[in-house]
């Protein structure tokens, strides 16, 4: 059976796990087992960490607003983020709370989620190729008008 090609969204979504996964879960703690990621190894430095693990988080709020996320969801997102810096600048509750909010993580599943309600809703391609979008009256094959 002949692998279906992969849609663009489908690639920008494996990107943007694996930039999360980097981000949020890359490294397992010894001993308690608690997945961190760079997110909370360079939240540790003071001052300058937690505005550096913020690109990232810009990133993938951007890519999510590319591939056609719906406003309320991106405030969600950014909701996401803003909650993670500003409890991530308390010092040491702030780290604790780093390691486990995952903030990308949580943004780049909304986007999976959102993608995936999208292609359940679509019509399937059978039903729609070679047919016309237009409006116009004399487009689209509509018969019910003298043209």
């Amino acid at each position: 059976m002949p692998d279906r090609p992969v849609s663009a969204h489908a690639r920008e979504l494996e990107r943007l796990h694996r930039l999360a996964h980097r981000m949020d879960s890359a490294f397992r703690v010894p001993v308690i087992g608690m997945r961190v990621g760079w997110d909370s190894i360079v939240g540790l430095v003071p001052g300058v960490g937690d505005v550096l693990t913020l690109g990232p988080a810009a990133y993938i709020l951007l890519r999510a607003h590319r591939l056609g996320a719906p406003r309320p969801m991106l405030l969600r997102m950014g909701a996401n983020i803003g909650i993670d810096a500003l409890i991530g600048i308390v010092p040491g509750l702030g780290d604790l709370f780093d390691a486990a909010w995952k903030a990308n993580i949580r943004n780049v599943d909304l986007l999976q989620r959102h993608l995936d309600r999208q292609a359940a809703n679509a019509a399937p391609v059978d039903q729609v190729e070679g047919q016309l979008s237009s409006h116009h009256p004399t487009l689209g094959g509509r018969t019910d008008e003298p043209q």
